[in-house]
């Protein structure tokens, strides 16, 4: 049984390894859960209060953990394949869900993590999943955005970066590495997983800053063009690659409203049964 608090003594060992994870608000015994997977720096500490703010709001329970890598979960061996992304939907998230009992409720992905996401939902059948929210979601390379993450390079092999890294990352090196090398890997700018989208079968909320340094709002807009089901899109102003931190107020509340919405549409299915 999975230890359903927010700082959890038992470990989480999918594949052989072991993750680090966190739970905020109900157990998905009680309610629907909100399953937040992390940008590709981040990590559980990294998303800082924000899942119990959004467990607090809604009143879904709110699961967090690192993926492999990052945080406090196992190193993983470099390079990494540079399909990734989708091996981490379909090889390993599926594990995860089993593991933590979800039941019923949402994927909700910021930038690597949003795109995990959405090739679940695009590759996996999974009933379970009602709904997706992809907060600075990426579908295919973009120059803007490789010049970036290239730059990020440069602050971390001056020594700034990795220290800070250093506070929440068992592997910093290998976090930045992992995430850096592959996305600046010459044979990864062909990278496109935008065909996800065309098997969307459920609601899809997505958000985006004005001035995301990562990705233009032409990977949201391949959303709204390719999904067969309803997509609410915000665009934030004054933000850049991370709403929940930069535009907090405005982020919560369209998770909220968006939570509270498909909560509306499974009790009226239900009524309607």
């Amino acid at each position: 049984m999975l230890d359903w608090s927010d700082s959890p003594k038992k470990p989480l060992a999918v594949n052989g390894v072991t993750l680090d994870y966190a739970c905020h608000g109900p157990a998905p015994d009680q309610a629907p859960t909100i399953v937040m997977l992390h940008e590709g720096l981040g990590c559980v500490a990294l998303w800082r209060d924000f899942p119990e703010q959004v467990a607090k709001a809604t009143g879904f329970g709110v699961f967090v953990y690192s993926r492999q890598g990052y945080g406090q979960s196992d190193p993983v061996d470099l390079p990494r394949p540079l399909d990734f992304m989708t091996r981490e939907a379909v090889d390993v998230l599926p594990h995860v869900l089993d593991q933590m009992g979800f039941e019923q409720g949402i994927l909700f992905g910021h930038s690597d993590g949003a795109t995990i996401a959405a090739i679940y939902a695009g590759g996996v059948v999974d009933h379970r999943v009602r709904g997706l929210i992809l907060m600075a979601p990426h579908f295919f390379t973009e120059e803007s955005g490789l010049e970036a993450i290239n730059a990020a390079k440069g602050v971390f092999e001056s020594g700034y970066l990795s220290d800070r890294m250093a506070k929440y990352h068992r592997d910093p090196d290998g976090a930045f590495r992992g995430w850096a090398d592959t996305w600046l890997d010459p044979g990864f700018r062909d990278w496109h997983v935008g065909e996800a989208i065309d098997y969307f079968r459920i609601p899809t909320l997505a958000i985006q800053g004005r001035d995301d340094q990562y990705g233009t709002l032409a990977q949201i807009s391949e959303i709204e063009e390719r999904s067969y089901a309803p997509v609410d899109t915000v665009i934030l102003d004054n933000c850049q690659h991370a709403p929940h931190q930069e535009q907090p107020g405005k982020t919560l509340a369209a998770v909220v409203e968006f939570a509270a919405r498909l909560k509306r549409i499974e009790e009226e299915q239900v009524e309607i049964a």
